[in-house]
């Protein structure tokens, strides 16, 4: 069958951007979809971070602060090489109801202070920082942005079309989405694929820090007694899988995780673990 040159030109700009648009999740290997600028969105996530400085209560409680920042060294620095044009900030905010934390592309890190009340060690907040950063490094908001432009554009060509100035807005709402600051775009949040893969490269990532992997554990332990007979769960665990699931899917890690470990001390680069 002969194609027309109309169709066959549509057929490369589809296969194009598909090509283009396609990147490898660090630690994982998996293929996904991007059809974000990545620049455009760094920029965004920093503005939007800049905003969260300035609406919210900014901690002053030393220790915690100077945990976050330390424990947030080591992390960026083992994960140099999936985010290396990072600018790194870690910030504590002086909310003690909320149990939760985030992180932005750019490399920007914020933690609710009523996470510290299930944190007994470093460990357990390396655990959870680097879940969040995981979902950066994984470009998790990226591939479900790029698929809500997709549905809401009308299909893959519309989305084509809107890789220009209609990109920014749909990305700008949803990354509000993801992180609660605007109801524009419903159901945006990370699926349970996006917070099962988060989990294993963060417990990755922190067992290439050196820290003891096992501890994730205690804080899903923790976290599943802080939600028993809340009516809402807290944010951290709100989205994502059931605790019993996310357990037994680090369990299942762990040997892995610890061999990693044991080896980070001698290797200087990341490794690809399947």
């Amino acid at each position: 069958m002969k194609m027309s040159p109309g169709f066959a030109a549509t057929v490369l700009v589809i296969a194009g951007t598909l090509f283009g648009g396609c990147h490898q999740v660090p630690v994982t290997g998996r293929s996904a979809v991007n059809l974000i600028d990545e620049k455009e969105f760094t920029k965004m996530s920093i503005a939007m971070f800049d905003q969260q400085k300035h609406t919210m209560r900014v901690s002053r409680d030393v220790p915690r602060i100077d945990q976050l920042r330390r424990i947030g060294d080591r992390i960026s620095k083992a994960v140099f090489w999936d985010m290396p044009d990072a600018e790194w900030e870690f910030v504590v905010f002086d909310d003690p109801k909320e149990v939760n934390a985030f992180a932005m592309a750019g490399g920007k890190v914020g933690v609710h202070s009523g996470l510290f009340k299930i944190i007994d060690n470093d460990d357990q907040l390396a655990f959870v920082i680097a879940h969040e950063i995981a979902h950066v490094t994984a470009k998790h908001i990226h591939e479900q942005v790029s698929q809500q432009m997709v549905t809401q554009t009308g299909g893959l060509v519309g989305g084509v079309i809107l890789m220009g100035s209609g990109a920014g807005a749909l990305a700008s709402e949803g990354l509000m989405s993801v992180y609660g600051l605007s109801t524009g775009m419903a159901g945006l949040a990370f699926s349970r694929k996006h917070e099962m893969e988060a989990d294993y490269i963060g417990l990755m990532y922190m067992a290439r820090c050196g820290y003891d992997p096992a501890e994730s554990i205690k804080v899903m332990e923790r976290l599943e007694t802080v939600s028993a007979g809340l009516p809402t769960p807290p944010k951290f665990l709100s989205t994502h899988p059931s605790h019993p699931e996310r357990i037994i899917k680090l369990m299942d890690a762990l040997p892995k995780a610890q061999a990693l470990r044991e080896k980070s001390a001698v290797e200087a680069k990341p490794i690809l673990i399947k």
